[in-house]
């Protein structure tokens, strides 16, 4: 299998296994597509990392396999394309990128779909595209411009060149830079750590700001309000609140 998925203590690493580069090629993408949606569906799983090895996250699409595709081709493959990168950014559980050795192209984009990303300090991420008379097409437009800004997505997509991890972390591109040996590690203990958090309050808090960054204020306060409201029909609120009241913030164990 060229990704697969394993669990331990509630948390989920969806694992891209495609030597020497993990090039995401179509059947690489559909099987993203499939343990995105499992890790969705699994209540075992409470939180998720995306993770390439320890020498490269993902160097980008399959090239050799893209050129041979003409534009009726790529008109019936691009929709896939871009849902498989999208059933990873709406696991409705907190996701991490590990993200060493190359994070190009595709394999940037797959980065974006996380809610943080933690690098290895020998790490260069980009969006290449450009260079071979392309864009990003699998969300790299919309979620990098929406995470670092417009100005410098424009900068990374016109130009094509690859940031180092302290340029990335400078930017906002990720979130921590950790020496190349630690990367999983710190991943997953992230992970590990929002695994033993409320699911549905954790579940809320990510739509609400997903739905408020790809919408207006107004939409974006009601889902807030709907789900902070709902919230209360819920075992872990009382036992969030209990525990507050009888032993003080942080010490609840959320089921």
């Amino acid at each position: 299998m060229t990704v697969t998925l394993e669990v331990a203590d509630g948390v989920g690493t969806i694992r891209l296994d495609r030597p020497p580069m993990n090039a995401l090629d179509v059947a690489t993408q559909d099987r993203l597509k499939e343990l995105a949606e499992e890790a969705t569906r699994r209540e075992d799983v409470r939180a998720v990392v995306i993770y390439g090895g320890e020498k490269v996250f993902a160097a980008g699409a399959d090239i050799k396999e893209m050129q041979i595709m003409d534009h009726a081709a790529m008109v019936l493959r691009s929709r896939a394309l871009q849902d498989s990168f999208t059933a990873v950014a709406r696991i409705p559980k907190p996701v991490v990128a590990a993200v060493t050795g190359y994070a190009l192209g595709g394999g940037c984009e797959l980065a974006l779909c996380a809610d943080f990303r933690i690098a290895a300090d020998n790490a260069k991420l980009g969006q290449p595209e450009i260079l071979l008379g392309l864009i990003p097409g699998a969300g790299g437009t919309q979620r990098l411009a929406r995470l670092v800004g417009p100005s410098k997505a424009k900068d990374l997509i016109f130009t094509g060149r690859m940031v180092k991890a302290a340029e990335a972390e400078r930017i906002g591109l990720v979130d921590r830079v950790v020496p190349a040996a630690d990367v999983y590690t710190e991943a997953h203990a992230w992970a590990a750590r929002l695994a033993q958090g409320p699911a549905l309050a954790l579940r809320a808090a990510k739509e609400s700001v997903d739905t408020g960054l790809e919408t207006d204020i107004d939409t974006g306060l009601a889902v807030e309000r709907t789900w902070f409201a709902g919230l209360f029909a819920t075992a872990d609120r009382e036992t969030g609140m209990r525990s507050f009241v009888e032993e003080g913030p942080g010490k609840a164990t959320f089921r």
